[in-house]
């Protein structure tokens, strides 16, 4: 499964079965974790058998049930680091697609388990991301009309649309989808995260990041800060 397939197969998942995760699977996300971590300064790490986090019914939205396995989405504190969290994050999110596992981003609804993960002086637990075998593959939501998603002083080149198309598949909190890129001097893109009176932009614009240049290639443009 290519990346593009993985994005167009993945959709948020809330209810899981018992069965346990392959241990090739587990090593092949391990092995992601570790390369991540070293290379984007992150403090990821995968839970295993550990229901307690998903056990509470408190809250109404994004009921969840059967989870077992998370990442625990850790890391120096800031918006720099949120924006990594999100772009790495979902990297994990796909490679699990590949492996025929499903996986739902979670910013609220779960519980910070004692003992089940670490923390460093200075870092925090930005998210989780339920992980494992769904009940369900999960629905696609409605989307936005792509031209709210961008602006462009001229015709936008191909890439840039398919960059587009595979943004608004990407997973945000609430399905706010609230970003923008902007397309200038031919081959350079700025990448927005808009206000929200929900939070989690940074994190969304990460995911949404990696999803464009999956879409879009990243041979054909270069970022522009923001």
């Amino acid at each position: 499964m290519t990346t593009i397939e993985a994005i167009k197969a993945r959709h948020s998942v809330r209810k899981y079965t018992d069965k346990p995760i392959e241990s090739d699977k587990v090593a092949t996300l391990k092995a992601a974790i570790e390369r991540i971590n070293a290379e984007a300064g992150l403090h990821i790490q995968l839970v295993l058998e550990e229901p307690k986090a998903f056990a509470s019914g408190m809250w109404k939205y994004g009921q969840f049930s059967g989870v077992r396995n998370y990442f625990v989405m850790a890391g120096p504190k800031g918006k720099e680091t949120e924006e990594k969290i999100g772009y790495f994050g979902e990297e994990l999110v796909l490679l699990a697609q590949t492996l025929d596992l499903n996986t739902c981003w979670v910013g609220l609804t779960y519980k910070k388990i004692p003992g089940a993960f670490t923390l460093l002086e200075g870092e925090d637990v930005h998210c989780v991301i339920a992980l494992g075998y769904g009940t369900i593959p999960g629905v696609q939501h409605p989307r936005k009309p792509r031209e709210s998603f961008y602006e462009s002083d001229s015709i936008p080149p191909r890439w840039f649309m398919d960059g587009i198309e595979a943004a608004l598949l990407a997973p945000t909190a609430v399905n706010q989808q609230k970003f923008k890129f902007i397309l200038r001097g031919g081959n350079q893109v700025q990448a927005k995260a808009l206000f929200s009176m929900v939070g989690y932009t940074h994190i969304d614009l990460g995911i949404v990041k990696y999803h464009f240049e999956a879409g879009a290639g990243k041979e054909n443009f270069t970022w522009l800060r923001g």
